[in-house]
């Protein structure tokens, strides 16, 4: 590890002007290249105190031992040079986006005497006319099929071309005329590239005057009484047509665009490009890339932008492109653009109308994508065990945490405070475990103190299942008692040995388990298996919570630590430094993957919690009343106000309710009963309660 003031350069030695720059390792190697308006200031910033430094780059400038640079005369130079050197040393520090896989492009051989329709795939060649890329080579060959029968264009190989030359014969396409035949004569060069031309006309999204052409053909025909003609002609249009319709409209004024959408994490970026030609999707790829670098959204667009069109020029430019978010010199890339197309292109962040929510589009494609790429690199064995294997490694554990169990605090502004616990096993998510919790025993937003509930109460109920089991003297080890707090079949409390004065949550609904009901069937139990592994969504003080937790239930086999988001530190218990994993460790995305599920399950489950807050009405007190019977009382009263006047015989007289029901309805309705009439306030007009739907009725109330 080099110390970045042995080879920092001195001061005024470093032009104050546009240029690119170069990092060297010991061996020569080139491991980072950035471009920069001011070389000056921007080389000042990577030789800062260390400490102040984003990881990755930290990383990047103690690894070098050398740095240098080239001058240049505009940004849009240094842009070009930046982009031919990432090409050229492939740095180990730079955003490369890798393709996910080999997209098939639709390609038209204008550089041959006759040229050729075909599919192809990997570099682009010079002198032949690219279309897509597609998501399946069937979908290009389907395309060419239909557009065959209008634009008969040679799709054979040379080797074909020249036998059929030689004897004579064309192949079957040429029999069923569905190519001209230039291998017999029967068209001559210039008429067979006149068919290209218009072949490439069409794909380019110029499929108006084609059809109008053809349409204008058909009624000639039909005029002169050649009816043949004409019913070729109309089947013509038919396949242009469907052709067309393989790619729906999705921009009305017929724009030429392509729209890039990001989606990334702490780890990994994924790109999604859409292709749209005329209107219509022409092709989609994508791309996935490790952050290998402190890079922002806004840099991830400009490496993708400096990938897709750095070998592009022409058309293969469109004339507007559409991203998530503007590169820092954003004049500069679009000038960078300009000058591979030959004409203006115009770089921006759709704000509304069909185009913004067509890049909201791409950017759902982008997650999944992402997402994808992360569920293939979690299902394989090899990578799941090398993963269990570095985090105990990490952590110092006698072995791999075959279980690990993540605990996750959600709440919005301190209300509907809950937590979720999810587990893995053997690096997999297993749901069927999963649990979710909710905090009764204080108000307000504290997270450490929400942690430590939540772990203890998970804990009680592991020592209470194995004292009901008899494989834990719970009462001679005073640990103390029973949980009442999952939700769903989580919750519940054990009766036996709760101790007094635990104020944990008590079960939810119809839904919650008492395990003092359940008979021992041989099962196991809730929570019946401790993980080996406790991890914790936060830093330094959920993690000694979650700790301190453990303590007081006795329990000294279970590890801790915690990953916090900023910087994915992982963080144990009393230990003043976190542990810093590589950036390319299957252990850190493993525990990065589990933090995040438990993130995302506490989020629904409180958004959940909010929803049905927000939407309680007074029926909804009464016990064993659902929402069968709840419309079937609205029904019959007309509204809730009509209902809150009714006798409790009257009530009775509702099919399916017999007294005892009644009473509680009316019970239930007296107590929410309003003080006094709504009153409009404008108008000073007292507002009466309308018949409603039993849904709207129990969010007025």
């Amino acid at each position: 590890m080099a110390d970045p003031s042995s080879y920092r350069p001195k001061p005024g030695q470093i032009p104050d002007s546009p240029g690119v720059y170069r990092f060297r390792d010991e061996h020569r190697r080139v491991i980072y290249v950035g471009k920069a308006k001011s070389l000056r200031q921007r080389l000042a910033s990577y030789f800062q105190d260390l400490a102040g430094l984003h990881p990755r780059t930290r990383t990047m400038v103690t690894t070098a031992a050398s740095v240098e640079w080239t001058v240049v005369s505009t940004e849009v130079e240094a842009l070009q040079l930046e982009y031919s050197w990432i090409k050229e040393y492939d740095p180990r520090f730079n955003v490369k986006y890798r393709d996910d896989k080999s997209y098939p492009y639709l390609a038209v051989t204008l550089n041959e005497e006759f040229p050729r329709v075909q599919v192809m795939r990997g570099q682009k060649k010079k002198g032949v006319r690219y279309f897509g890329p597609y998501s399946h080579a069937w979908a290009i060959r389907d395309t060419v099929d239909l557009l065959l029968r209008v634009f008969p264009v040679r799709t054979c190989s040379a080797g074909v071309f020249r036998n059929a030359a030689r004897t004579g014969r064309p192949c079957l396409l040429g029999y069923i005329g569905k190519c001209s035949a230039p291998c017999v004569g029967r068209v001559t060069p210039e008429e067979h590239r006149e068919l290209a031309d218009e072949f490439c006309d069409f794909m380019a999204g110029r499929t108006g005057t084609y059809i109008r052409r053809l349409e204008k053909d058909m009624a000639i025909a039909a005029e002169d009484m050649e009816y043949e003609r004409a019913a070729r002609l109309r089947d013509d249009i038919g396949a242009l047509k469907r052709a067309m319709e393989k790619s729906a409209v999705v921009l009305a004024d017929a724009t030429d665009a392509d729209l890039i959408a990001v989606a990334e994490d702490e780890l990994e970026a994924a790109v999604q490009i859409f292709h749209v030609r005329g209107g219509r999707v022409r092709g989609q790829r994508g791309w996935v890339t490790d952050k290998v670098e402190a890079v922002d959204t806004a840099g991830l667009v400009e490496h993708a932008l400096q990938q897709l069109y750095g070998e592009e020029t022409g058309d293969a430019v469109p004339k507007e492109v559409l991203v998530p978010a503007l590169p820092e010199d954003v004049d500069a890339v679009s000038q960078w653009l300009g000058d591979r197309r030959g004409s203006q292109v115009s770089l921006r962040v759709p704000q509304r109308g069909d185009k913004k929510n067509l890049m909201e589009t791409v950017g759902r494609n982008a997650q999944q994508a992402l997402v994808l790429h992360k569920t293939k690199r979690a299902s394989d064995l090899t990578t799941r065990s090398r993963a269990l294997e570095e985090i105990a490694e990490a952590l110092g554990l006698e072995s791999a945490p075959l279980r690990i169990e993540c605990f996750d605090i959600s709440h919005l502004q301190g209300q509907d405070v809950v937590a979720s616990m999810v587990v893995f096993e053997d690096g997999l998510p297993r749901k069927s475990e999963y649990r979710r919790f909710q905090i009764r025993t204080f108000e307000g937003q504290d997270d450490v103190r929400s942690m430590h509930e939540v772990v203890s109460r998970r804990f009680r109920r592991y020592l209470a299942e194995k004292e009901q089991t008899g494989e834990w003297d719970l009462a001679a080890d005073d640990a103390g008692g029973g949980d009442g707090g999952g939700d769903g079949a989580a919750t519940g409390a054990h009766a036996s040995t709760a101790p007094p004065g635990d104020t944990a949550a008590a079960p939810d609904g119809p839904t919650a388990l008492d395990d003092t009901a359940v008979p021992d069937d041989g099962r196991p139990k809730k929570f019946a298996y401790p993980p080996q592994l406790v991890v914790v969504d936060g830093g330094r003080p959920q993690v000694a919570a979650a700790r301190r937790a453990l303590d007081e239930l006795g329990i000294d086999d279970v590890a801790v630590c915690g990953l916090a988001k900023r910087l994915e530190e992982v963080w144990l218990p009393d230990e003043e430094d976190p542990v810093v994993l590589p950036r390319s460790s299957e252990g850190l995305y493993l525990l990065q993957r589990v933090r995040d599920t438990a993130h995302d399950f506490a989020i629904r489950y409180q958004r959940s919690k909010r929803h049905k807050r927000i939407r309680t009405g007074p029926l909804d007190a009464v016990p064993g009343l659902g929402d069968a019977r709840k419309q079937a009382l609205i029904k019959h009263f007309g509204s809730v106000k009509r209902l809150r006047q009714a006798t409790v015989d009257q009530i009775c007289e509702v099919p399916g309710f017999g007294r005892k029901t009644a009473e509680a309805v009316a019970v239930a309705l007296a107590r929410t009963a309003p003080s006094a009439p709504a009153v409009n306030t404008a108008t000073g007009e007292i507002i009466e309660e309308e018949a409603a739907t039993p849904q709207e009725s129990s969010s007025r109330q």
